[in-house]
C-alpha cells in the first residue's frame, strides 16, 4: 500500500480513542469561540463582503444569519478564526491547526447532516494528518517561509472533511492529492490581513477538495512523495512519507503533542515572554515607570515571525516583541483590547518600546519544539536585574488551560458579537457536541 493510500485508509477507517476526542472537542469550542470573535475584524467583514451568500445554502457564517456554500462558508470562518492570532498552536505543525480544520469541518459536517460525534472524530482524523506532515517537514519547510496554517493546514481540512462527506479511501487519496496542489501561504505577510486569509483559504480549499473528490475529480498516487511533489516543492525536512503513515491509528499526535491553547491573542512566539514578565511584574510589584530596560533572549525561529520592532497598527502589533512586551508590563495583562488603537500609541508603551531588545541565544530551546522557551531580564532604574526563564507558557501541553480558563477565553470572545445568554447557551452545547444527533442542532 502506497503512503498517500495509508493516510487515506487511515482516514476513512480509523476510530479515534476518548482522549482523542476529548483533546479534539477542547479545540473546537475553543475555535469557535476566538472565530465568534473575529467576525468584528476588518479582514473577516472583507471577506464575509466578497463571498457569495444565498437563500436555501446550508452553511453557516458564524456571528451572522447569513448562509453560504461549504467552501464560502469555511473561507468566512477560517479567515475570522485566525482574525485575532488568538486560535491554538501547535508545535509539532508549527501551525494554528484549528483555524483552517473546524470551520472545513464544520461546513461539511452541516451539508452532511453529520452527528457531533462524527465532527469531533474528523477533527482528531485531520490534526492527526497535519502533525505528521509538520513532523516530517520541519523546521525547513517553515524557515524557507511557507506558513505552515495554510501549506499544512490544507490538507488536514480535505482530510476532516473528506471523512464527513463519506468519501471512501480512494476518493479520500484524490481529495488529498487535490488539497496538496491547493496548499500555499507566505510568511512573508505575517502582520497583514492575508495572515488570516490563510486559514480561510485553507479551509476552504480542503473543503473544495473533498467535494471534488467525491465529484470525480482524481489526482495524482504521488502527489505527495512525487519527485515533483508536494514534499518536494514545498522543502520539506524529510521525505519519508511512508515511515510517518506507517504507526497511523496507533499512535496519536493529539495525545502526545496536544493542542496548545493561546491564552494572549499575539503570536505564540511572544507567550513564553508574556507569562515570564507578566509573573516578574506581579511577583515583584514593579511598573513600567520604574523599569530601565527589558533584554528577551529567544530561539532563532522566533525573529523569522515576529517582523515588526516599531508596529504601525494592531496586525503587526501581534508580531512585535517590542510591543508585547512594553505593553505587558504597562497595562498588567495583554488581552484583545491590548491591541486597540490607542494603546498601539500609548506613550509609555511607545517609551519602553525603544528599551526592548530582542537576540537569538543558540542554547534556548535545544531539544524542544521552535517558539516554546525564552529568558527574560528586566532591569530596573534602582540598578536591580530581575531574571525569569520561561519553559513554556500556560496553555500549552505541559501546562494546560483548565475548564474555567476555557469558558471564560470562550464568553469573552463569543460576547463581542453574541448577547451573554446566548455565549453561555453556545458553550453548553458546544461542551455535550458528541452528543449530538446533527451538527446542525447547534449552529441552531
Amino acid at each position: 500500500m502506497s503512503a498517500l493510500a495509508a493516510m487515506a485508509a487511515f482516514i476513512v477507517d480509523c476510530d479515534p480513542p476518548a482522549e482523542a476526542r476529548a483533546r479534539a472537542t477542547a479545540a473546537v469550542i475553543d475555535t469557535i469561540g476566538v472565530a465568534l470573535a473575529g467576525t468584528a475584524e476588518p479582514a473577516s467583514r472583507i471577506v464575509r463582503e466578497t463571498i457569495t451568500t444565498a437563500v436555501g445554502a446550508v452553511c453557516s457564517v458564524w456571528g451572522t444569519d447569513a448562509r453560504a456554500s461549504a467552501p464560502d462558508a469555511a473561507l468566512a470562518n477560517g479567515t475570522a478564526a485566525h482574525a485575532l492570532d488568538y486560535d491554538d498552536m501547535c508545535f509539532v505543525s508549527l501551525a494554528h491547526p484549528s483555524a483552517p480544520l473546524v470551520p472545513a469541518i464544520v461546513a461539511a459536517g452541516e451539508v452532511a447532516g453529520a452527528s457531533g460525534r462524527a465532527v469531533v472524530d474528523a477533527y482528531a482524523v485531520g490534526f492527526e494528518i497535519q502533525a505528521r506532515l509538520g513532523r516530517l517537514m520541519n523546521p525547513r519547510h517553515y524557515q524557507r517561509g511557507w506558513h505552515c496554517t495554510s501549506t499544512l493546514g490544507t490538507v488536514s481540512a480535505a482530510a476532516g472533511a473528506s471523512r464527513l462527506l463519506g468519501l471512501d479511501a480512494t476518493a479520500t487519496a484524490h481529495a488529498l492529492a487535490i488539497a496538496a496542489s491547493s496548499a500555499s501561504g507566505l510568511k512573508e505577510n505575517f502582520g497583514t490581513m492575508v495572515k488570516p486569509l490563510h486559514a480561510g483559504s485553507a479551509a476552504r480549499n480542503g473543503v473544495l477538495a473533498a467535494l471534488l473528490a467525491k465529484a470525480g475529480l482524481t489526482g495524482s498516487a504521488r502527489a505527495f512523495d512525487g519527485p515533483q511533489g508536494y514534499l518536494h516543492a514545498l522543502d520539506s525536512e524529510r521525505a519519508d512519507l511512508a515511515g510517518e503513515a506507517a504507526d497511523l491509528g496507533r499512535r496519536w499526535e493529539i495525545m502526545e503533542t496536544g493542542v496548545t491553547v493561546k491564552l494572549y491573542p499575539s503570536c505564540a512566539g511572544t507567550h513564553p515572554t508574556l507569562d515570564a514578565l507578566l509573573d516578574l511584574r506581579t511577583r515583584e510589584r514593579f511598573v513600567a515607570d520604574d523599569v530601565d530596560r527589558v533584554e528577551i533572549e529567544v530561539d532563532a525561529i522566533v525573529p523569522t515571525i515576529l517582523l515588526y520592532d516599531r508596529p504601525a497598527s494592531a496586525l503587526e502589533a501581534k508580531f512585535s516583541m517590542p510591543f508585547c512586551a512594553a505593553a505587558a508590563v504597562v497595562f498588567g495583562r495583554v488581552g484583545i483590547d491590548t491591541f486597540d488603537d490607542d494603546r498601539i500609541r500609548d506613550p509609555k508603551v511607545t517609551s519602553l518600546m525603544a528599551r526592548v531588545t530582542v537576540r537569538v541565544d543558540d542554547q534556548i530551546g535545544q531539544g524542544k519544539p521552535a517558539l516554546t522557551e525564552a529568558r527574560v531580564r528586566v532591569r530596573l532604574k534602582d540598578g536591580r536585574m530581575l531574571a525569569q526563564d520561561a519553559p513554556g507558557a500556560r496553555g500549552y501541553p505541559a501546562n494546560p488551560a483548565s475548564d474555567a480558563d476555557l469558558a471564560t477565553k470562550f464568553i469573552a470572545c463569543a460576547t463581542r458579537v453574541r448577547s451573554a445568554t446566548h455565549a453561555g447557551e453556545a458553550l453548553a452545547t458546544l461542551r455535550k457536541i458528541d452528543q449530538l444527533g446533527s451538527i446542525r442542532d447547534f449552529v441552531a
